[in-house]
């Protein structure tokens, strides 16, 4: 079985999906279901936590199948970002967290100077820290070296699903990674998806490309294959990409030669 760890918990799906932006409760459990996904990443500061007599979306998720990953979306500073992380832990959700600290209101690239200081702070008290950031090689070094479980480095802007932009830096950073990386943000379409994978991503993150489909659950599910097609042919080993031609035939022994 071709599993992969991040810090102590053990997976075996490399989709890692989202919850926002779908139509309705009932098509995101459809479309979870179908992506063979066992981790799920919800918003803290977009969910009802504090009174749950009232509906919340986490009434949606059956936490015996999917493992939570609680996100600090929507924050734009270190301190407001582990604030969050805290409120997510305090109730109950888990001592993991998708650490975002978003830069830009247009673009949401993020601030990876508030990033890795919360990351400072939050492995300190604790917390698992899978950080949300740029495609940097340098950047994520030092959120490697400051703690962090995984890297999560953007193919493009979250949400455009513009693809794998920089595919030259993926390289690079996994070359160097030594803890898992997990391509987050910009994925539009199972081919970019696959193309994370076979530039040797542990795992793919999204949300948009799912729930935003014209039908998310056939979408998810062909995110799902995707992913796994990427990471076989990853593991099998491309052939060399060259400018010439190279028969497939052995010419050797040809009639006439």
């Amino acid at each position: 079985m071709d599993s992969f760890k991040i810090a102590d918990k053990t997976f075996t799906s490399r989709l890692i999906v989202g919850t926002g932006k779908y139509s309705s409760p009932s098509i995101m459990v459809k479309a979870h279901e179908a992506s063979g996904a066992e981790m799920v990443t919800v918003a803290v500061r977009r969910v009802n936590i504090s009174d749950r007599t009232k509906e919340s979306l986490l009434d949606y998720i059956d936490t015996s199948k999917y493992f939570l990953l609680p996100n600090t979306a929507g924050c734009y500073t270190a301190d407001e970002a582990v604030r969050t992380a805290r409120l997510g832990r305090e109730a109950g959700l888990s001592n993991w967290v998708k650490l975002e600290v978003i830069g830009d209101e247009k673009t949401l690239f993020p601030d990876n100077a508030a990033l890795l200081e919360a990351t400072h702070v939050l492995v300190r008290e604790g917390f698992v820290v899978l950080p949300y950031t740029s495609d940097d090689p340098i950047v994520c070094r030092k959120l490697e070296e400051a703690g962090a479980a995984a890297i999560m480095p953007l193919g493009a802007p979250i949400g455009s699903g513009l693809g794998i932009q920089n595919v030259n830096n993926l390289r690079i950073i996994r070359e160097f990674a030594r803890v898992p990386l997990i391509v987050d943000a910009g994925v539009g379409t199972a081919s970019d998806a696959a193309l994370a994978m076979e530039l040797g991503a542990d795992a793919v993150l999204m949300n948009t490309a799912i729930a935003g489909a014209q039908d998310p659950v056939a979408m998810a599910e062909a995110m799902k294959l995707a992913v796994r097609a990427g990471r076989l042919a990853y593991r099998a080993g491309r052939i060399p990409r060259k400018m010439y031609a190279n028969a497939s035939s052995p010419v050797e022994g040809l009639v006439g030669r």
